[in-house]
């Protein structure tokens, strides 16, 4: 997966800018810049002191392209743990790209996605699953994925897999020492204890196992889901949560026949919102794939925000809300928002109390508000948050963000469970061992202690050029 290739790439955002950096890494890094590098104290970069920064000019056939910054990280104090220059010039595109024509020159050659990171793996900087957090924390995009990629890339989630291997590394080593005695019948691993630690191992497992639900939606922001009969609202709503004009507001029923969705953030969460087509009887065929759309998005979401008109009797809006609740596959969480409200007098407000309608479990709550007015919105998005129950995140949460983590905890679970089984049943020691080591294995992959070129290729191929 490796090579000893000098690598390059630009490492700032594409296009223009006031400034990019553009990265090289390997054993010629130095002599390939030395050889378009003038300082202006002039020193060599060969000669500059490692983590130091010197001014200087980048020329071709003595033609100054551009003035720039050098920075020198040496072996193994770097990155990647090889020798890395990093050039901060000028934003502009023609500058960017001349001065990768000469590195290229000179016998560098582009870096391919992820190279930087994945050499840093290879040379024991860090392990697969910090690596993969360096993804998530570059397109982290609000502050509670931005906390879970930070504590994963310091080794939060590392910290917890090496614990129980080097547990059950002790044990297995016992348990095989047994093997190699087996014709004296000594005993080294004492099964009780492994019987606890395995007790103690599944806790943990379906602890981070459980953990990935919340690490999923963080990641990829909280489904909500914006229902109700045509013409009650849901647009407007969508556009007030998302301050700007995404869906077309109509007084004609049946304007929103496709999905619209868009994320915003609240409290450091990402939140989806989706607006659905109105909920109605129709022969437009049009019209009736949108409200397909409709159910199918219901099922994918956390939260469902049910629309009724604060000019229907309690009797109506508790009967629409019980068709709603047999109309769904499974039990979901309703927000029932009574809009509208600017519609009626204030004191018939208090009919929307959650005592007039026997339709709502416990779990869901009633909102009255006026999307028109903008009235009771910020009493919505707190009811989101209060729902939703989620904790307040720091750098000390371990939570499962990543589907490949999640699989292999899955199949650590089911080795967990044979070994449980296993001493119940008083099974020999070398399928015990058997299966420990496959223990070990699957909590090795995630860590990439053990691992192949091919889920290398996977999980690198999906990083930027010049991370």
């Amino acid at each position: 997966m490796i090579d000893k290739d000098t690598i390059c790439a630009i490492s700032s955002s594409p296009g223009n800018g006031a400034i990019a950096i553009i990265r090289l890494s390997g054993d010629d890094a130095v002599n390939i810049c030395d050889g378009i590098f003038y300082s202006k104290s002039g020193i060599k970069i060969i000669d500059q002191k490692t983590n130091t920064i010197q001014l200087g000019k980048i020329k071709s056939n003595n033609k100054i392209i551009d003035e720039v910054l050098i920075s020198l990280f040496k072996l193994p104090n770097s990155y990647t743990g090889e020798d890395i220059v990093e050039i901060s010039c000028h934003g502009s595109s023609y500058i960017q790209q001349k001065i990768l024509q000469l590195l290229i020159h000179n016998g560098a050659r582009i870096a391919k996605p992820g190279e930087f990171t994945l050499r840093a793996f290879m040379n024991r900087k860090m392990d697969l699953s910090q690596a993969e957090a360096v993804a998530d924390l570059i397109a982290s995009t609000s502050k509670a994925s931005h906390s879970l990629a930070i504590n994963q890339m310091r080794g939060g989630f590392s910290s917890e897999i090496n614990k129980l291997r080097n547990q059950l590394l002790q044990f297995v080593s016992l348990i095989e020492l047994e093997l190699d005695f087996s014709e004296e019948d000594v005993e080294f691993a004492d099964r009780k204890k492994l019987s606890v630690l395995i007790s103690d191992i599944k806790k943990l497992v379906e602890h981070l196992i459980k953990s990935f639900e919340l690490g999923n939606v963080i990641k990829n922001g909280i489904p909500i889901t914006i229902i109700g009969e045509p013409n009650v609202g849901k647009s407007t709503l969508l556009n007030i949560l998302l301050n700007e004009n995404k869906a077309i507001v109509s007084e004609i029923p049946g304007t929103t026949r496709d999905i619209i969705e868009d994320v915003i953030n609240i409290d450091g969460y990402n939140f989806r919102f989706i607006d659905t087509a109105g909920i109605r009887q129709t022969t437009d065929e049009i019209e009736t794939l949108g409200i397909k759309k409709t159910f199918e998005k219901i099922g994918q979401a956390s939260i469902v925000l049910f629309l009724v008109d604060a000019i229907d009797s309690s009797n109506i809006i508790n009967q629409k809300i019980s068709e709603l609740k047999k109309s769904l596959i499974s039990n979901k969480t309703i927000i029932v928002i009574v809009n509208k409200t600017d519609l009626i007098k204030d004191k018939e407000i208090n009919k929307f109390s959650k005592e007039h309608f026997p339709s709502l479990d416990k779990n869901d709550a009633l909102i009255y508000i006026s999307a028109k007015n903008k009235t009771n919105i910020k009493l919505l998005t707190d009811k989101l948050i209060d729902l939703l129950n989620l904790p307040s995140l720091n750098e000390e949460h371990v939570v499962v963000t990543n589907l490949r983590h999640y699989e292999a905890l899955l199949k650590v679970a089911q080795g967990i469970e044979r070994i449980l089984n296993g001493l119940k049943n008083q099974i020999s020691n070398d399928f015990l061992a058997q299966d420990v080591r496959e223990v070990l294995h699957y909590l090795g992959e995630i860590t990439g202690e053990v691992t192949n070129d091919e889920i290398l290729g996977n999980i690198f191929s999906n990083f930027c050029i010049g991370k």
